[in-house]
This record gives C-alpha cells, sequence and structure tokens, in this order.
C-alpha cells in the first residue's frame, strides 16, 4: 500500500536562506513510502548515478527491552543473529552472504537491535532472502550460545583498559532514566543466567513487524524490493512496543578511582528533544562548541590553557529525551583546572552576555561544517539508509536531504542568541574517572 511517493530534487542552489554557507549539490533521488502485508513501514530511497544499495533494519530487541534480571540479552542476540540462520549453520550463513558480495551487521542499540547490510544494487532482492532468515529464522544454536557468552563477557572485561568508555558509561547511567541509560552490554549474571532455548523464544516473542522499520537507499526498484519482502515475510505477525522510561535519577558529581596517568572528566546537561523546534538551535550551538579546531571548547581547553589531550561535545536526540555530552581526556596534574575552564565555557555560552554571544563568524562556521556533514552522509547509501529509519523512529516519515539542507538554511544568527538567552541545562551529570576525585565550582 503506497502512502507517500514523490520525486525529491536535493540540489540546492545559490543562498537558499539567510546564512551564507556555500552552495550545496545533493543528489537527485525519489522517495518511497509503503506497508508490507506484514505492517512493517517500508521507506525506499532510490539514488541516481549509485551501483550499491544499502539496508537498515530496526527491530525491536534494544537493551531497554532486555529484563532486569536478564541484561545482556541484546548482546547475545547481537552475535547469535550473525551465527547461523534459514537452516544454514554459521560458516554456512557466511559463505552465503560472501558469494553475494554482502557486508552485513548487527549492532544493539537502546531500543532495537539494527540490522545491517550493503551491497550492489542488483543483488538486493537475494540479500534480503538471507536477512529475513535472519530476522525471522535464526538458528541460535546450544552450540553457539557459549562462544557468543564468552565474546560478551571479554567486552565487559575491556572495559578495565578504555577508561573513557568506562567514563561515559558511568554518565549515561547517572544521567538518563532506566532502561534507556544502558550500555547494551549487560552484566556477567544477566549473561549467565541465558540460556539457547529462552534466547530463541524470547526473540520470537520480541522481533515483531509491528515495532520494527525497514529503510533502503541506493540503486533500488521499489515495486521489485516491496513484492520480495511480501513474499520473505508472508506470515509474520504481532507487535512490540517500546518500554516507558523510569524516573530521572539525581545525576550531580561522582568520581571513580582508577590508578593511571590520565582523567576522564564527562559533563552532560538537558538538551531539546529531536522533535522540539530547537533542535535544530541547539546543533548550532553544538556546532560553534566543539566544530572542530576552531570550536570553543578546543580553542580554550586545548588551544589556549594547553590543559588536555582531547576535548569535544556532542548533542544526542530522540523523540523523548535530549542531552549533550562534553568530555575532557587530561593528565591528574591539570584535570581541576580542565573542569574549571570546561564548565566555564558551557556556562559562558548558554548565558551570553554581549561580548560572549554567538558571533556571525562563529555561526558561519558552524552552519557551513552542518551542511558539510549533511552532503558527505548523503554520499554514503548506508547513512542514508540509517538517516531514514532514524527518522521513520522519531518523526514517523523519512526526510529527504533537502528538507533536512533547508531547515538548516532557514536558522539566523539572531534565532540562536535569543535560544542561548532562555537555554536551561537543567541538574548536571558530572563523572570523573582517576587517580583523585575533582572540586566542581559551584553553579
Amino acid at each position: 500500500m503506497s502512502l507517500t511517493e514523490g520525486r525529491v530534487d536535493g540540489t540546492l542552489g545559490g543562498r537558499a536562506g539567510p546564512t551564507t554557507a556555500p552552495t550545496m549539490e545533493l543528489s537527485m533521488s525519489v522517495m518511497t513510502r509503503r506497508v508490507l502485508g506484514c505492517g512493517m513501514p517500508l521507506v525506499i530511497e532510490h539514488i541516481e548515478g549509485v551501483r550499491s544499495a544499502a539496508v537498515c533494519w530496526l527491530v525491536p530487541g534494544g537493551s531497554a527491552m532486555d529484563p532486569e534480571e536478564r541484561l545482556g540479552r541484546s548482546a547475545m542476540w547481537q552475535e547469535l543473529l550473525m551465527r547461523g540462520a534459514g537452516g544454514r549453520d554459521s560458516r554456512q550463513q557466511a559463505d552465503a552472504v560472501d558469494r553475494l558480495g554482502i557486508g552485513r551487521s548487527v549492532e544493539v542499540g537502546t531500543y532495537y537491535m539494527r540490522v545491517g547490510a550493503t551491497m550492489l544494487g542488483a543483488r538486493a532482492a537475494e540479500g534480503l532472502v538471507l536477512l529475513a532468515d535472519m530476522v525471522l529464522k535464526p538458528a541460535m544454536l546450544e552450540a553457539d550460545v557459549g562462544p557468543a557468552r564468552d565474546l560478551a563477557l571479554q567486552a565487559i572485561a575491556s572495559l578495565k583498559d578504555d577508561p573513557q568508555e568506562r567514563a561515559m558509561i558511568a554518565a549515561r547511567r547517572r544521567h538518563l532514566p532506566d532502561p534507556v541509560n544502558r550500555s547494551g552490554m549487560g552484566t556477567p549474571e544477566g549473561l549467565m543466567s541465558l540460556t539457547a532455548e529462552s534466547l530463541a523464544r524470547e526473540w520470537g516473542q520480541t522481533a515483531r513487524p509491528g515495532g520494527s522499520i525497514l529503510a533502503m537507499a541506493g540503486a533500488l526498484d521499489a515495486d521489485e524490493i516491496e513484492s520480495t519482502l511480501n513474499r520473505l515475510l508472508a506470515g509474520w505477525s504481532g507487535s512490540t512496543t517500546l518500554p516507558p522510561k523510569g524516573p530521572m535519577p539525581p545525576r550531580g558529581y561522582e568520581h571513580e578511582e582508577d590508578d593511571t596517568n590520565q582523567v576522564q572528566i564527562i559533563v552532560c546537561h538537558d538538551a531539546p528533544t529531536e522533535l522540539a523546534e530547537d533542535s535544530m538551535l541547539e546543533k548550532v550551538v553544538v556546532s560553534v562548541l566543539s566544530g572542530g579546531m576552531s570550536g570553543r571548547l578546543f580553542s580554550e581547553v586545548r588551544e589556549k590553557r594547553g590543559l588536555c589531550y582531547s576535548v569535544s561535545a556532542g548533542y544526542r536526540g530522540d523523540r523523548d529525551y535530549g542531552s549533550v555530552t562534553a568530555y575532557v581526556g587530561t593528565t591528574p596534574e591539570r584535570a581541576q583546572e580542565s573542569l574549571q575552564v570546561l564548565l566555564g565555557e558551557l556556562n559562558r555560552i548558554n548565558s551570553p552576555g554581549a561580548a560572549d554571544r554567538v558571533t556571525d563568524a562563529e555561526f558561519q562556521r558552524a552552519v557551513a561544517g552542518m551542511k558539510s556533514r549533511l552532503v558527505f552522509s548523503g554520499e554514503s547509501t548506508a547513512a542514508r539508509a540509517s538517516a531514514l529509519a532514524a527518522d521513520m523512529h522519531v518523526y514517523g516519515r523519512p526526510r529527504s536531504l533537502a528538507e533536512i539542507a533547508q531547515k538548516i538554511d532557514a536558522v539566523t544568527l539572531d534565532q540562536v542568541n535569543a535560544y542561548l538567552a532562555r537555554r536551561k541545562l537543567g541538574v548536571l551529570t558530572i563523572q570523573t574517572l582517576g587517580p583523585r576525585a575533582l572540586t566542581v565550582p559551584p553553579a
């Protein structure tokens, strides 16, 4: 059933809005949105001038779906989906994929298990046969559960040698509500409680078309893809709802002691959801803060004072939550000053006096960087498929590159500074990891 179908001319010529960002040339594409017989939404973007195709299939089963007593179930599914399906064992499945020249992946997300693939567009229908088997008929053999569990346990153990990731996981756990604050790795106790029987049974109960999203981009024939999927997914039924969020955690400051010559500093604060009108303004602000070597954080924390070896900030938005995470990696001797300067810059841009407002030069650099990244994402069919699937989750519809570019063009410097005058950071989460706790300056 065709819901929307139309041509999207992605060419943006000249000055399309209030900014003076450089001219952009985006690929010509045809966007098709349909609902399959099983009830799952399908989005296809045919991109002219490419020969490849990519698939992003979001299936309910991410870390937020793990039962509290079996944390790590999604990590096991991630591994087991790659180990045989449709009557093929792991070796036979790998051989079938290689014969078609398909690159495949499975990744745990917050709400979804992301099944991805890239291939020649001419092989897309054949590739979907193998992907459908992975989702509908995974082997999940007893012989594979032990090795999959060992890999998951090794991933948890490896955090001892990755202090930055350890600090990031701790900050996320303390900043966002359960279950969206989980790392996806699970716990040793949860992993040990899982069996081949329970993993297979619960995958069948969770991986349903209602709640799933399938997006494809590249050299594709929408009618052929729809027909192929309706045949492959016939009989697949049911629906899975995403879990509700729990109460907000207390946040604040916490330190994890670690005998090392590095200190990891994480600061998280609230931000608009992706659906909010202010989300694009927030992205401009974060780009001013952390848009490469011209960003304020790099200039103030690293270049002028030489306080750290790494500093950055990033925005993450979903349909019902948003946050900004700032990071500094430094030495114990410079950690206290690094934290003070980082907090100072976050507060300075958030309560700008006349001297601290975003300048026209900063604004133009931020917008140019955002549009450049948009163009680069359009050159990758895998990136486009992922973006289309994410749009369906957040907005309930796909967005073209031209639509996003026009939204960037509509932003003005005055809007950004007016937004900063009313922007609220909320209660901060500050996480440090190193030999000594730091002193958090008063707000």
